[in-house]
């Protein structure tokens, strides 16, 4: 039998760069969200970066020598995943962050793990509701409700910014537990996977922008911050960043890579206070605190046995604002040492 990956076994010099580079990227993601919308409709930026993260993803494809998936079948369910796990979300951040900060956006992204659970349990299946997930779940809602401070009574555009971010953060609570239940099992590239639901999102983002944000502006029209903010969204957010997000994996394991998801906000609060000047209000940050604790705990799973497959904690790593990684769709998503069949029964691992 084949020893999973931890990280007793691997050097923490070998791992721990990338990880902190991934969470690094994805939090700085929401800075560029920010500068692209300056002079961007939020679907001229979400077809931009979907775009330049399609393109990246192509090439790397070529590189190695990989094909794009040709079962028709699955490109339906790509279409799906492009259009609420890329399209939706990507552009529901846009426009919550033309009322918010962009370092608020950030702390609301850390709430997808709760919408996972409840939708992976009572839609799709794919996960157990027990006592410590759902005291996690409370937990973390509660932690919501700090962060918006309803206490003080909220409303006006900054209230509707912050519920168009939990909004985005739902699309991919619903569709992680769709890839699981769908997509599961495939022998496709994690790499593969991804770059057609961002195929898809572009396509859909090309007929839908226009429509929704009338004709885009000439890109000589653009500053070049904008126009570098939207190519390195798409080529390092959301392609370089899951060509990264996949070695972790491979190197440590699902689990210990999916934390990641806890350092992305704070790295969108340091980048929000530094570059931008942005400011948090005291109950935003503790909230963020109770928002993580109880993603902790709603995921904390027993120590398990050397050569337990690394496949019981719901796929959080894919939760990141410009990823929607399909690394959580099947083999791609698990230690290499999981078998396929069991990210489908067990919901195995990324946000």
């Amino acid at each position: 039998m084949t020893t999973p990956t931890t990280t007793e076994s691997v050097d923490l010099r070998r791992w721990l760069p990338g990880f902190v580079a991934l969470a690094a990227i994805w939090g700085s993601s929401f800075l560029f969200i920010k500068v692209g919308i300056r002079e961007l409709h939020p679907a001229y930026v979400t077809l931009g970066r979907a775009a330049a993260g399609a393109l990246t993803l192509l090439v790397v494809l070529a590189v190695l020598r990989q094909r794009l998936p040709r079962d028709g079948r699955l490109w339906a369910h790509m279409a799906v995943v492009g259009a609420v796990g890329v399209a939706l979300p990507f552009t529901l951040f846009g426009y919550g962050e033309q009322r918010i900060p962009s370092l608020l956006a950030g702390i609301w992204n850390a709430t997808t793990p709760l919408m996972v659970l409840p939708l992976a349990v009572l839609l799709f299946r794919t996960e157990r509701l027990t006592k410590r997930r759902t005291a996690g779940m409370v937990l973390g809602f509660v932690g919501v409700l700090v962060v918006l401070g309803v206490w003080q009574g909220v409303g006006g555009a900054h209230l509707t910014g912050q519920l168009m971010c939990l909004a985005a953060a739902a699309c991919y609570g619903f569709i992680i537990p769709y890839q699981k239940r769908f997509v599961a099992g495939r022998t496709e590239s994690g790499l593969a996977l991804a770059a057609a639901q961002l195929i898809m999102a572009t396509g859909q983002l090309a007929v839908i922008a226009p429509l929704v944000a009338g004709a885009p502006p000439a890109p000589t029209r653009l500053s070049a911050e904008v126009v570098a903010s939207v190519l390195v969204l798409g080529a390092f957010g959301t392609g370089l960043a899951f060509v990264i997000n996949m070695r972790n994996i491979r190197l440590v394991g699902a689990s210990t890579a999916s934390t990641v998801t806890y350092l992305i906000p704070v790295f969108a609060v340091l980048v929000g206070v530094v570059v931008l000047d942005e400011h948090l209000v005291w109950h935003q940050p503790v909230g963020a605190a109770i928002v993580l604790a109880g993603v902790a705990l709603s995921q904390w799973a027993p120590r398990r046995p050397p050569g337990t497959p690394d496949a019981a904690v719901i796929d959080t790593a894919a939760t990141n604002p410009v990823a929607a990684d399909p690394a959580a769709s099947g083999t791609a998503g698990l230690d290499p040492a999981s078998r396929p069949e069991e990210a489908a029964s067990t919901g195995a691992r990324r946000t």
